[in-house]
Order: structure tokens, then sequence, then C-alpha cells
């Protein structure tokens, strides 16, 4: 029975299938693929499954072996590789001063390409550049502008919770983030307070967001009259999670009470 397995090959990387072939594969396993590029270093990040569960029709590459100890090798010395390049492309930067922020470069398995990822506020000239590169490195070169967010991504750091970043981490992609999920979850709406190390809006905004408005839905909003045991009175405030509301008496006095204690006119 054909099976395919997922391949992942950066950390919290876009996960990919691959037909597994006679393989048996178990996660973490470390395997050399077939991929657009060339062959690939991946790791197994889910186990292999039928072909019935897949839901593309596109044909699969293989996965071409198990990664031995001179593929291990090979990797190693392709990421000093990595770091003498961005040396010397940083030092290249500065002499054509180009405005560009580099910040990773990344070389094909099999040493036959290099990408150097940049973040630039417009678009650069670096055909020069590219130029001086391919003199020096004998290789070939791509030059590849991403989004500040993609840099934080393949950079990583800790965010305010003193976690790993969600982007660099485990999430695979990027979904839609917006101010109004930070309003909806009553959370300052100081920019500094609900932004990432990229400077956009953080990503865990999004976690407890649909939490939220579920819970809201069975609770009075602020500013409507509701009658309570102690009287009748105006909402103030919400406490979602706990399902309870601040409510101003009309002689003045303010009380917490849950929503169930509201007595329904």
């Amino acid at each position: 029975m054909k099976k395919i397995v997922g391949v992942r090959f950066k950390t919290a990387g876009k996960v990919y299938d691959f037909d597994c072939g006679a393989f048996v594969l178990k996660l973490d396993d470390c395997v050399i693929v077939q991929t657009e590029q060339g062959l690939g270093f991946g790791t197994i990040v889910t186990l292999p499954m039928p072909y019935e569960k897949r839901t593309s029709d596109k044909p699969l590459k293989k996965v071409h072996r198990l990664a031995n100890k001179k593929d291990l090798d090979q990797k190693t010395k392709n990421t000093e590789s990595e770091k003498t390049a961005y040396a010397y492309c940083q030092e290249c930067i500065n002499q054509l001063k180009l405005d560009m922020n580099l910040f990773s470069v990344d070389k094909s398995f099999d040493g036959s390409k290099l990408t150097f990822f940049f973040t630039s506020d417009g678009r650069v000239d670096f055909r020069q550049l590219v130029k001086m590169l391919v003199k020096k490195l004998g290789t070939r070169v791509e030059m590849r502008q991403v989004g500040i967010r993609n840099q934080a991504k393949m950079c990583g750091g800790l965010g305010r919770c003193g976690r790993a970043t969600c982007c660099s981490s485990f999430l695979e992609k990027f979904g839609p983030v917006s101010i109004r999920m930070a309003k909806e979850q009553n959370l300052s709406l100081n920019p500094t307070k609900i932004s990432g190390q990229c400077g956009r809006l953080m990503c865990c905004l999004t976690y407890e967001f649909e939490t939220y408005k579920h819970l809201k839905r069975k609770i009075p909003r602020i500013g409507k009259k509701v009658k309570t045991s102690s009287g009748r009175g105006k909402v103030l405030r919400h406490n979602v999670l706990r399902e309870l509301v601040m409510v101003q008496l009309e002689n003045g006095n303010e009380i917490e009470i849950s929503i169930k204690d509201i007595i329904q006119e």
C-alpha cells in the first residue's frame, strides 16, 4: 500500500507531503527527499498514512533515502558556508551603500544555490550585488525580499510572555490579526503592549478571540439597563471569562454579580 509522510525543512516551516515508498519511517527521522530544487534535507513530522487520505490529487515526489552521517556532515558544512556568505554579502551591501537589511542566508542541500533574505522599505537594485556574490562564491544566487513578519519567523526570539515567538516555534503560516480582536478581549490598545517583535499585532490575539465572542453573546452589553436583586442599574464592565458584570445601581453603589443573577424582564 502506498503511503505518504509529512516532511518539514525548517523549524515551524510548512509541512510538505512525500511518497515514503518502501521506507519504514517514524517521527523525527532525518530524510533526503527529491524537491523541485534538487535533493533536500528534511525531518519527518507526521507518521505515514494511506494515499486515500490525501486532500489533493497533485503527484508526489518520493523520499530519496534516510539521511546518513555524510548527509549530517554536509548539513553542518552548509551552515558554515551560510555564515561566510552572510558576512561577505553584508560587506558588499555596506560597500555599495544599499538600503536593505540582510538577515538570513540559506544554502540548498546540494550546494547549488544560495538564497539571501532581506527586508527593505522599498525596491532595491541589487544587480551589482549579485554579480559580486556570484564572482566570489561561485554558485547561483537568489535575492529574496520578504516582509517584517517573515523576518521575525526566520530569526526567532522571545515574546513578551517569555516564551519563544509563536511564528518561529509552531505557526506554519500567518493569519489575519485586527485591532478588533484586542478590543473584544478588553486588552490595552497601547501599540507597545499588543505588538510583537515584528512591530505588527501579536499573532496570539487570535487564539481566544472566538471564545470571547461566544461568551459575550450571553452577557448584556456595557451601558444596558438591567434588573438585579438589589435593584435596577446600568452595566459598567465585564469579566468575560468568569461571566461576571459590574453594575452601577440607581443609588450610585456598584456591585459585581454573575450574569445568572440578572433578573429577566
